[in-house]
C-alpha cells in the first residue's frame, strides 16, 4: 500500500505510461509537491468526483499565489507518479512534469490538510484470456484504422496519427500500454476517460474505445 498525495484537476484524466505537465501555484499544492520531491512521495493527477468546499475565484495572480481554492473529493481509481521538478518561478510558482506510471485505488484518507493524501494499492490489469489477447491484435488494428479516417481531413492529426498505426514504438507496446496511450493522442469526455480507466483489461478498454471512435460521425 503506497500513501500517494492528490491534486485534482476538474475533467483531467491521467493514464499510465504518459507526462503531465503541471502548473502550480495554489500554497498548499506547493508544499505538497515540495513534500513529494523531498520524500519520492508519488501524486495522482485525478479529476474530482464531488466538490466539497468552494474555493473563491481569485481576482488575481497574488490572491493565487496566497490563497487555496476548492476542495474536492477524488475518484476512488486514479494514476499517479513522480514529480519532476523543470523551473520555479520568482513568485513561487512551480512547472514540473508528473511521469504518470500506474494506476491506484483508492483505500483510506490518511491526511485532508493542507493537502489530501489517500493509502492506496495498485489497480492492475487482469490477463486477457488467449481468445482476448488474440482480438486485441484486430482491435489495435481497426483502432488506428479508424484514427487514420477522421484524421485524413487534418495533415497534423494525420502524421500523428500514422506514428500510431505504423512507428516501431507503438508496435511494440503491449496491449494494455497501447490501451492507455492512446489517450494521450485521442480525447473524449472526462466521465468517458474515467470509465475507460477503471476498466481492468486492455481488452475492455480496446473494445469500447472502437465502439466510441465508430459512433463519431
Amino acid at each position: 500500500m503506497s500513501d500517494i498525495c492528490i491534486f485534482p484537476i476538474p475533467g483531467c484524466v491521467t493514464f499510465p505510461g504518459t507526462l503531465f505537465p503541471l502548473h502550480v501555484f495554489e500554497p498548499r499544492y506547493r508544499e505538497m509537491i515540495h513534500h513529494c520531491l523531498e520524500t519520492d512521495a508519488l501524486v495522482a493527477i485525478c479529476q474530482p468526483r464531488k466538490e466539497v468546499s468552494p474555493g473563491k475565484r481569485p481576482a488575481n495572480l497574488e490572491q493565487a499565489l496566497t490563497s487555496n481554492q476548492a476542495t474536492y473529493r477524488p475518484y476512488d481509481v486514479f494514476s499517479a507518479g513522480r514529480c519532476e521538478l523543470l523551473e520555479t518561478l520568482e513568485d513561487g510558482r512551480m512547472l514540473l512534469n508528473v511521469h504518470v506510471e500506474q494506476r491506484y485505488r483508492r483505500d483510506h484518507e490518511v491526511q485532508l490538510l493542507p493537502y489530501q493524501i489517500h493509502a492506496c494499492t495498485p489497480f492492475p490489469d487482469r490477463i486477457d484470456t488467449p481468445e482476448e489477447q488474440a482480438e486485441n491484435r484486430i482491435l489495435r488494428d481497426k483502432i488506428a484504422h479508424r484514427l487514420e479516417a477522421l484524421a485524413h481531413a487534418d495533415p497534423g492529426a494525420r502524421e500523428v496519427i500514422e506514428r500510431v498505426a505504423h512507428s516501431t514504438d507503438w508496435l511494440e507496446k503491449s496491449d494494455s500500454e497501447f490501451s492507455f496511450a492512446l489517450f494521450g493522442v485521442i480525447r473524449f469526455e472526462a466521465e468517458i476517460l474515467q470509465e475507460l480507466l477503471e476498466m481492468d483489461s486492455a481488452h475492455a478498454r480496446l473494445s469500447h474505445t472502437l465502439e466510441l471512435l465508430n459512433e463519431v460521425g
